[in-house]
């Protein structure tokens, strides 16, 4: 089983071929939009941080940052920076050169002379990366290349019952297939670890998984707060969910069968192939944000109460186990998993559904977020800015 998809200079293998305009901080950010609306086929993201964070705060931003530029989907960067934030232009610069050789230009407004002068500059730039990536032409890969992030979000009964599973049947075809599928979200993971830890490749996987269950709820206790104070949200006790460990127990469906093979911290480079845990939180797009920027060339998600949710890296395949969520919201939601519940499909047949819905995506289809130009992301943070 192939897909379409374009080599990299990194020898990775991208489903899509945009050109990344990256905002170093919060104070680029605008630029990079302006910059992005003056380019077809250029992305960009709103950046919240990049300034004001202590080292580990940082970090994360910076793995993020540097994680989107070496995606496989992007064939080159055009980073721009403010000038006196903490994410200065050679730290981000080294970061991404650790991770890929793709081409990369750089700007800095305070240098350049203000906002219209770097636009100018940066417009050039990411128009001739443009025209370097047309000439690219797509090839045939094995299944095997591709990275796919499994997220759940807006849950309710029908995501453990149905959707879910259907995902961890896509996982087990995936990992069968050579590819690399990963679980993420550790605060859903709470009240399951023990089924997780069951299924890790040795003791060190094993270790791994309860570690970072365990630092995700210190990390709250230590300004007071606990866990299952904010989860379940309010729509997912709507949706029917009364406690974390139901949620969780529902949540980690989405891993299939298959044995564990590591656990990565979050929007770390994903290596490992097979199954994987990647430490991110239940928050949607910074858990899918991080996934992204492991390597994932593909996200599908599951949810219950709908969604629009989408990522300017990565196409979003949104799927749901609940008939009338997908009546109601079919411009958002890409496939309706419900038959499982009333008995008119099984597992294996919607896992297969997925696969060849994962196949085409790969190869070019767009996905119902890609059409509405969801875009919107968030990153997971450690502490207070500074």
């Amino acid at each position: 089983m192939n897909f379409w998809g374009y080599k990299r200079p990194d020898g990775k293998v991208g489903i899509r071929n945009h050109i990344l305009i990256l905002p170093a901080s919060v104070c680029a950010s605008d630029t990079t939009r302006i910059i992005a609306n003056q380019v077809n086929g250029a992305i960009t993201f709103n950046n919240q941080n990049g300034c004001s964070q202590p080292p580990k705060d940082l970090q994360l931003t910076v793995d993020v940052m540097s994680g989107f530029a070496a995606n496989p989907n992007i064939y080159g960067t055009v980073v721009v920076s403010l000038g006196c934030e903490n994410a200065q232009m050679d730290l981000l610069l080294k970061e991404i050169s650790k991770r890929t050789n793709k081409p990369v230009k750089s700007l800095i407004i305070q240098e350049e002379g203000g906002t219209l002068k770097t636009i100018e500059k940066a417009v050039r730039y990411a128009k001739n990366l443009l025209a370097e990536a047309s000439m690219l032409q797509k090839e045939e890969f094995p299944m095997s290349e591709l990275i796919i992030a499994t997220e759940c979000g807006g849950s309710d009964t029908t995501s453990g019952l149905a959707s879910n599973p259907a995902i961890g049947s896509l996982s087990d075809k995936i990992v069968d297939l050579g590819g690399t599928s990963i679980l993420s979200e550790t605060t859903e993971l709470i009240g399951a670890e023990h089924i997780l830890a069951k299924r890790a490749k040795n003791e060190a996987v094993k270790e791994r998984i309860y570690e970072i269950i365990e630092r995700y709820e210190e990390s709250l206790e230590l300004i007071g707060e606990r866990v299952r104070d904010g989860n379940p949200s309010p729509g997912n006790k709507t949706g029917g969910l009364t406690t974390l460990e139901e949620k969780s127990l529902g949540c980690i469906h989405k891993g299939g069968t298959t044995t564990i093979n590591e656990v990565y911290d979050y929007a770390k480079d994903v290596i490992e192939k097979g199954l994987v845990i990647m430490d991110t939180p239940g928050n949607d797009p910074s858990s899918i944000a991080g996934m992204v920027a492991g390597g994932a060339q593909i996200v599908v998600f599951s949810t219950g109460r709908g969604t629009p949710t989408g990522n300017p890296v990565a196409p979003v395949i949104k799927i749901t186990g609940n008939r009338e969520t997908y009546n109601k919201m079919e411009d958002n939601i890409d496939i309706d998993c419900s038959g499982f519940i009333y008995g008119e499909q099984t597992l294996d047949e919607l896992g297969n559904i997925l696969l060849k819905e994962v196949q085409e995506v790969a190869s070019g289809k767009q996905t119902k977020a890609e059409q509405l130009g969801y875009m919107e992301i968030a990153i997971m943070r450690a502490c207070n800015y500074v």
